[in-house]
């Protein structure tokens, strides 16, 4: 296939594929975790919803391995006990499956031969406590009146990202009344416990560190809060308040499934019955993400909609489609009714900025983040042109963008200046990935990115030098660079070589050449590269059995953007993609390739495969005159 025939069939199925209000609603898969939460959430609440239920228990069922395991990821050597756990407690609670079942029988096995129920990882362990299959600690680590001290300290509610907060506001009440939620179709788990008496949850919450930073946020709140105030109501009112702000309109947390999840939890610790509108609502938010994926029902994380439609609308326009075209016209009219006109959290660090941004989800109206808003003003630059309404909305994103530079140059995801070292520190496991939001490489150079192509900054300018310098300061010694967001190195280093080339870095600069030797020396002998969600778990690069189109795609715009012309690795990669773009498979476009937290939770995006080839394509034809 030529690229112009190529680039003309991504463009024509892409505009087949778009909904009438001008976005793209691809399925964003999650693997297991949501289908399995929900089943569990839904019979906890005794809300039976057969239909769904029995659909979800069989999606889950057609993902279990011949071993009785399930995986993370396909290339996992014989399967996750954090996943396995999860879907083997919801086909049981589900009551389409017996204890008795083979089925359910190897994967009792697998979780007791791999160390029990207690090595769950912290999420899950919290989704056992609130449901009565783990004993609540007499103590617990993080009292819930941290909630009440001031921003000015150094550890705070606000000195974690997001992300975070979203999570641990909840799950916080929910410790403090030790809720657990069962019912007269609760299962029992306990045979899935090991006998090492081993539990990495106990010794943390009994660990000196714990219990260090619980007595010190005690001190710390009653030296601010004085008087004969009752502390602990205060502190409880304050997070159910919270909460409440961060309810979307559809009854959402923050738009997110587990945050949402929490949050019903939470509210039937404080006293709210199940039948109560809030959580009625909540549940039907959840319900909201449902999408469907190979024929069967599927609980999406949240819906990827402003993610979508901002990268598909830019990658055509890339591939020649006119801003004047009526597919481009109504993806960006819909970009700029949903641009954010609310102040979300973000603005507690950076308070002199007006709201611009644009957040993940359909759904998401406050709480915006740096990769959806570059993506979003990337997709609306040329249509602001001729439109005055896109132009004051490209102007105020833009500014947000730039007011958004951490203190050390890079960017971060959600907020400003949220990489609390004390954060990092806590004995919480996966408390880096969860609590805070560092600046890292994909979103500086996304970033970056945007702001040398799309803008009229000057290269020499102080916010790409800093940018740039911390790019280069946090290169990896083989020359690649980690992907916060996306499966890995490639991911990161795609954004780190698109905002060099987009900076005005040499191509003879030590950090071009050496990410680029590191690129080279990783591709497949089809042409194509690949790389493992493993890549996480080994922490160095870590190659897929085959090559993917996504992770494809990635390298070959990353080497596009700093080469002159097109060398062997680039028309060896263009052939790759031509040959496969209409092939399925495990490993060539349903391996998951988005990453939402490192070794625990992976995204498969059912849109990548078609317009990050495409933008592939059309960057290689712009450049090198290739048809």
């Amino acid at each position: 296939m030529k690229i112009q025939a190529a680039m003309e069939a991504l463009v024509a199925k892409l505009r087949e594929d778009q909904h009438e209000d001008g976005s793209w609603q691809y399925p964003f898969e999650a693997g297991t975790f949501t289908d399995a939460y929900m089943i569990i959430l839904l019979r906890t609440l005794e809300k039976d919803d057969e239909a769904l239920i029995e659909a979800l228990a069989e999606r889950l069922l057609s993902l279990q391995e011949k071993s009785g395991a399930w995986k993370l990821v396909k290339d996992e050597h014989e399967g996750n006990l954090t996943t396995t756990v999860e879907c083997y407690y919801a086909l049981l609670y589900s009551g389409y499956l017996s204890k008795n079942d083979q089925r359910l029988q190897k994967a009792k096995h697998f979780i007791v031969a791999n160390g029990g129920m207690e090595q769950a990882t912290l999420l899950t362990k919290f989704v056992l406590l609130l449901t009565g299959q783990y004993k609540w600690p007499s103590f617990f680590p993080v009292p819930i009146e941290l909630i009440l001290l001031p921003v000015a300290f150094p550890f705070n509610l606000f000195s974690m990202s997001v992300y975070g907060r979203a999570h641990m506001v909840p799950l916080l009440i929910a410790a403090d009344h030790k809720l657990q939620v069962t019912t007269s179709r609760s299962p029992d788990l306990s045979d899935l416990y090991s006998q090492s008496r081993n539990d990495p949850f106990v010794d943390w919450v009994n660990g000196e560190a714990s219990r260090k930073l619980h007595g010190t946020i005690h001190y710390l709140v009653k030296k601010v809060i004085t008087g004969p105030t009752n502390i602990h109501q205060l502190a409880i009112s304050q997070a159910k308040h919270y909460m409440m702000n961060g309810t979307e309109k559809d009854g959402t947390l923050f738009s997110y499934f587990t945050s949402t999840m929490f949050m019903v939890f939470a509210l039937l610790a404080l006293g709210h019955p199940k039948h109560d509108p809030l959580i009625e609502k909540a549940i039907e938010g959840l319900k909201s993400f449902q999408t469907t994926v190979n024929g069967r029902p599927h609980i999406q994380f949240t819906t990827a909609t402003i993610w979508n439609t901002s990268l598909i609308s830019y990658a055509l326009q890339e591939a020649k489609v006119k801003p004047s075209d009526e597919m481009i016209q109504k993806a960006s009219s819909y970009l700029v009714k949903k641009q954010h006109d609310t102040y979300g959290d973000w603005v507690v660090h950076n308070p002199e900025i007006l709201p611009g941004g644009w957040g993940f989800s359909t759904i998401n109206t406050f709480q915006p983040d740096m990769d959806d808003t570059t993506s979003s003003l990337r997709a609306i630059t040329a249509p602001a042109v001729k439109n005055q309404e896109i132009k004051e909305a490209w102007k105020r994103g833009t500014l947000w963008v730039t007011s958004m530079q951490n203190r050390d140059g890079g960017w971060g995801a959600f907020e400003k200046n949220t990489n609390s070292r004390l954060l990092a520190l806590l004995p919480i496991q996966e408390s880096k990935g969860i609590l805070t939001d560092p600046s890292t490489p994909d979103l500086t150079g996304r970033a970056i990115e945007f702001l040398g192509n799309f803008t009229h900054i000057q290269k020499d300018e102080k916010v790409l030098k800093r940018g740039i310098r911390w790019l280069k300061k946090n290169q990896q010694k083989d020359g690649s660079w980690e992907g916060q967001w996306g499966v890995n190195y490639i991911y990161g280093t795609w954004a780190a070589l698109t905002a060099l080339g987009a900076a005005g870095v040499s191509k003879h600069d030590s950090c071009v050449t050496k990410a680029v030797s590191w690129l080279k020396s990783i591709q497949h002998l089809d042409g194509g590269w690949g790389e493992s969600c493993l890549s996480d778990r080994n922490k160095g690069f870590t190659t897929l059995p085959a090559s993917n189109i996504t992770q494809t795609a990635w390298a070959i715009d990353a080497l596009i953007a700093v080469l002159d012309y097109p060398e062997k690795s680039i028309r060896d990669g263009i052939r790759y993609l031509l040959a496969h773009l209409d092939t399925n498979s495990d490993w060539t476009d349903a391996y998951p390739v988005g990453k939402g937290l490192a070794d625990r939770i992976y995204f498969h995006y059912h849109s990548y495969r078609h317009f990050y080839p495409l933008l592939a394509l059309a960057h290689y034809h712009n450049k090198f005159n290739q048809t």
